[in-house]
């Protein structure tokens, strides 16, 4: 009978001794697996000959350091007047939100390159210095793929610099349509987040 109990203390002496030493395994302790962060920056743009100056606010989750996903906003951060819009004192409004993917090619490097695509809804309503103008609104989908230079600045933040072309399904407003709000847009921004956990 001692020589059983002396063998199941050895033995949960053993197991207790092994769980100790291995550390607790959770899905946020895994190398590289999954991070967040928060993507500022501001763009400049021209929608029916009139430059605009955008903000576009992203955050996600990275997979691995090389794939994210996640939500943006983007609006304008100045009244933008369309070349054909006959009437005066009215200016458009635009912004758009949805979704990204992001690829990010050699993350580690100083400088490397990220390949974000947005996908999302949109719209543009003409205002006046009252508030609306009452002259509708019109909505789309929008399409942007993008490419940005990145550096490293440190290691939970990135200096992003670059360009992605908007793509606008067919819409009519006024005398716009989707020819007139397609175009490129430079971006400027900072991310930070969390990107891999070592």
């Amino acid at each position: 009978m001692r020589c059983y109990i002396t063998a199941v203390c050895l033995l949960m002496h053993t197991l207790l001794t092994g769980q100790e030493s291995r550390p607790l395994q959770t899905l946020a302790n895994q190398p590289g697996k999954i991070g967040w962060f928060l993507a500022p920056s501001l763009g400049a743009t021209t929608m029916d000959g009139d430059g605009a100056l955008l903000l576009n606010l992203r955050t996600g989750a990275v997979l691995g350091d090389q794939f994210s996903v996640g939500a943006y906003a983007n609006t304008a951060l100045t009244d933008i007047f369309p070349l054909s819009e006959p009437l005066d004192g009215v200016y458009m409004d635009y912004y758009s939100f949805g979704g990204f993917v992001e690829y990010t090619l050699k993350s580690s490097s100083l400088f490397h390159l990220s390949f974000p695509v947005y996908f999302g809804y949109g719209e543009v309503e003409m205002d006046n210095n009252f508030g609306p103008a009452g002259l509708g609104e019109a909505n789309f989908f929008q399409l942007e793929p993008t490419a940005l230079l990145e550096l490293n600045l440190h290691r939970h933040a990135r200096l992003q610099l670059g360009a992605g072309y908007r793509l606008i399904s067919d819409m009519n407003y006024r005398n716009l349509n989707q020819s007139d709000l397609s175009g490129w847009s430079a971006y400027l921004g900072l991310r930070v987040g969390l990107f891999r956990f070592r």
